[in-house]
């Protein structure tokens, strides 16, 4: 999830088959040995059947991790309304607004993030049907501090072999609620450390490549660039990434206010794409302030 607010068609010709079933001796994993059915996790070790499964963040979530944010909102809004008592009337007519419409932007915010991480199918991935119809098949899920995807993505798709690279790093994402996050959820059992511009997975190997509310955390463009760029690398022809973002739009303004500037535009995600040989696919909006993006690689 984002976590800071105010708070294909296969490659080839034949038939469609699901990706996400094995054929033959199952998946052929890197350096030639066949992979065991299953989510396969980093090394070969299926995720453990049975754990019990982490609870997806909703708002009760979003605001530990930015409670900072919420407490500086409380407290403005809380000495605005007292100075306001001790000025002129107008200007305390002016003070009282501004407080009233914090506030109001504040209750927003949250009921709308309510409403997404608690209310919708965000969390069920059955959305994920639709970029992507004949299943993850091999797939690399990419994290930047809180990976909540790979588990339902796993649960849905149990033959598709995954993988998870964990791009965490507090000198990339700088922001103080994913740390904050990130001490909370420590990293999916079978993750392996990666860096934008290096990505756990081989050439050409990857049906699909997710990343689930975690390309934004990269601040700095040239890291987004760098992954855009891996994503291209380790995707076969015909592969997908499948990206999940808020966006910097109208409605996510409305909703958020100065936050969604931590979001970024429309137009950043399509330019990294195609920056990376990566073209539209598919998209499709979930609870009216996501978006999911399908890119696909050109067949060879």
């Amino acid at each position: 999830m984002s976590v800071l607010r105010p708070v294909g068609a296969p490659a080839g010709g034949g038939a469609v088959t699901d990706r996400s079933a094995p054929t033959g001796d199952g998946p052929v994993a890197e350096g030639g040995t066949p992979a065991e059915r299953g989510p396969v996790a980093e090394g070969g070790t299926p995720p453990e059947r049975g754990a019990p499964a982490h609870r997806p963040s909703g708002v009760a979530e979003v605001i530990r991790y930015n409670w900072p944010l919420y407490a500086a909102g409380a407290l403005t809004a809380t000495g605005g309304w007292a100075l306001a008592r001790r000025l002129p009337p107008p200007a305390a007519r002016l003070a009282r607004a501004g407080v009233l419409a914090a506030g109001g932007l504040l209750v927003a915010s949250t009921a709308a993030t309510w409403c997404v991480y608690d209310r919708s199918e965000l969390h069920g991935y059955a959305w994920l049907d639709e970029l992507l119809p004949d299943g993850p098949g091999r797939h690399l899920v990419v994290s930047t501090g809180l990976d909540e995807a790979s588990r339902p993505v796993a649960a849905r798709h149990p033959a598709a072999p995954q993988r998870i690279a964990d791009l965490y790093d507090p000198t990339l994402t700088t922001t103080g609620s994913i740390r904050r996050a990130r001490r909370r959820v420590p990293p999916t059992p079978g993750s392996r450390p990666a860096r934008p511009g290096a990505l756990p997975a081989a050439s050409g190997s990857q049906d699909s490549v997710l990343a689930v509310f975690a390309a934004h955390e990269l601040r700095r463009p040239a890291d987004r660039a760098a992954l855009f760029a891996e994503v291209a690398r380790v995707l076969r022809p015909g592969g997908s990434l499948v990206l999940v973002e808020h966006l910097r739009d109208a409605a996510n303004t409305a909703v958020y206010g100065p936050g969604a500037w931590h979001f970024l535009p429309r137009a950043t995600w399509l330019s990294h794409a195609a920056e990376a040989g990566l073209e539209p696919a598919a998209e499709r909006r979930i609870a009216g302030l996501v978006t999911a993006f399908a890119f696909r690689r050109a067949e060879a």
